[in-house]
């Protein structure tokens, strides 16, 4: 009995043995298949970014390009309002100054032609005293 036990034993320690090397040989496929997907998923991930990588390259450097406009447009601007102030005050300035000079024109035509007609005056009297001086 106990070599029919011993051999039930041994036999049965043999499947076990048998199934764990079933097992492990399983389970070595099993790993090297997902490291085999590892490697697949690493791949395409570094192919991913690499298709990413040239664009974010270039929207940085179209950024950075847009930032550097920005702040040189900023000075840019203000002096921009600053001249349009100075012309619109100078203009302004200008009109008035002309405006003025119109002012002073039509005024100097007044006194010519107030001159002219006192001038006229006067000679019309002298012409006539002159007449009567004449006469006598």
């Amino acid at each position: 009995m106990s070599k029919s036990a011993l051999s039930t034993f041994r036999a049965k320690e043999e499947e076990i043995e048998k199934k764990k090397l079933e097992v492990r040989e399983r389970l070595h496929a099993q790993i090297g298949r997902i490291e085999e997907e590892t490697k697949r998923l690493s791949n395409i991930r570094e192919e991913l970014e690499g298709l990413a990588d040239p664009m974010k390259k270039e929207v940085a450097v179209v950024r950075k390009k847009i930032d550097a406009i920005n702040k040189e447009l900023k000075p840019l601007g203000q002096t921009c309002q600053k001249k349009e102030r100075e012309y619109k005050e100078a203009l302004e300035a200008f009109n008035e100054k002309n405006k003025e000079k119109v002012q002073l024109i039509t005024r100097l035509m007044e006194l010519v032609s107030e001159s002219e007609k006192l001038r006229m005056k006067k000679l019309e009297e002298l012409s006539k005293s002159v007449e009567i001086t004449r006469k006598d």
